[in-house]
């Protein structure tokens, strides 16, 4: 890299002043800054952020317009974004994925919390933002994200051993759903549902040859017992969110989920309060009808961020069983923004966690001399 010149050192000096909104950093010391150049009064500047964040990068830029403004000389500026999402260190040093960058883990802890219904539409949100997103629904016996992702009929197998994941609005989707016949009950003891998990998981070829999953969104099964356990400890995962109602018995079993990923060494990104208030769609009125900021005391009280509240909508649900979640049937809905504000968020929050080198370090091999 040339040595800047007075007044792109001047410019540099300038955007070091200006915050991400989400990270709480600056993007020069972080490295995403890729290049700073000023050419007569005009200067150019090329992001690449490490969470995506398509739909917001009108108001970065003015953030950069008006800190870049303020120095003597500069009266116009060009910025490009572009999104550099990068490998992050597996729970336990254990082996990443291969085709996947990051696994994030999206829990409750109890049922009947809309837990794969924010899943899917986080996925959705993270697709929508600019990541390249895929879906496992690791419900083994109750499986959801065929119906709601509106995807049926058996998977193709290229070569009789692995599988090559059906696409729907975007996302990459493997389930137990499209494995059994006629959605049959899967009557199976907690060793043989952690088995198949297992070969779900690894099996499944994701992503794209040189393009891989820069997140592999995980529907975890409601509950904390022997299955869930093993997911954790087997799965190569990056990070968790918990997702809970404001009601006392949703936020018992959600804390339990919680702690769970705590002891497996499993970052929690932040809590989702689902059904946090329902507004009458007649004479709009509001009613907490499962308590009050339930979702804001735990993430208070684990120290973690509340990543959003959703509230109780029957569009949400409709939408949902009809194969066309929220950020598909209405992109442009104030809920579909709320997603994407809490993808974005639970994104940015990962983009801070430990990154993976494995695939740096040298490889070592033994030669003997005849």
């Amino acid at each position: 890299m040339s040595t800047p010149t007075p007044l792109e050192a001047a410019a540099l000096d300038a955007l070091r002043t200006v915050i991400d909104p989400l990270t709480g950093q600056d993007w020069v010391s972080t490295r995403h800054l890729k290049s700073l150049t000023v050419q007569g009064s005009q200067a150019r500047v090329e992001i690449a952020l490490g969470y995506p964040a398509r739909s917001q990068w009108p108001a970065y830029t003015a953030l950069v317009e008006a800190a870049l403004k303020k120095v003597d000389g500069i009266t116009s500026v060009d910025v490009a974004w572009s999104t550099q999402i990068l490998t992050h260190a597996a729970s336990r040093g254990q082996a990443l994925l291969p085709g996947v960058k990051n696994v994030i883990a999206v829990a409750s802890g109890k049922g009947g919390v809309g837990k794969s219904t924010t899943a899917v539409n986080l996925a959705l949100a993270l697709a929508a933002e600019g990541a390249r997103v895929g879906m496992l629904d690791a419900d083994i016996y109750g499986p959801s994200q065929p119906l709601m992702l509106g995807i049926q009929g058996k998977p193709p197998s290229p070569d009789g051993k692995t599988i090559t994941p059906p696409v729907n609005h975007g996302l990459q989707m493997m389930s137990m759903g499209l494995l059994v016949e006629n959605q049959a009950a899967t009557i199976w003891r907690g060793p043989m549902a952690s088995q198949a998990f297992d070969q779900l998981l690894r099996l499944t070829n994701w992503g794209e040859p040189g393009q891989p999953l820069d997140y592999l969104v995980v529907d975890m099964p409601p509950g904390t017992g022997d299955i869930h356990l093993s997911i954790s400890q087997r799965a190569p995962l990056t990070a968790a969110v918990i997702v809970t109602t404001p009601q006392d018995i949703a936020l018992l079993d959600a804390r339990k989920g919680l702690q769970m990923f705590e002891k497996v060494s499993v970052p929690v990104l932040g809590v989702v309060e689902n059904m946090a208030v329902f507004c009458c769609p007649n004479c709009g009125h509001e009613e907490h009808i499962f308590g009050q900021d339930g979702g804001v005391r735990m993430a208070e009280e684990f120290h973690v961020p509340l990543l959003g509240s959703m509230p109780l909508d029957l569009k949400i649900r409709l939408q949902a069983d009809s194969g066309q979640p929220t950020l598909v049937a209405e992109p442009d809905s104030k809920v579909a923004g709320l997603y994407k504000d809490m993808a974005r968020k639970l994104a940015a929050g990962l983009s801070k966690l430990p990154k993976d080198y494995s695939s740096k370090m040298p490889v070592v091999s033994v030669q003997t001399q005849g």
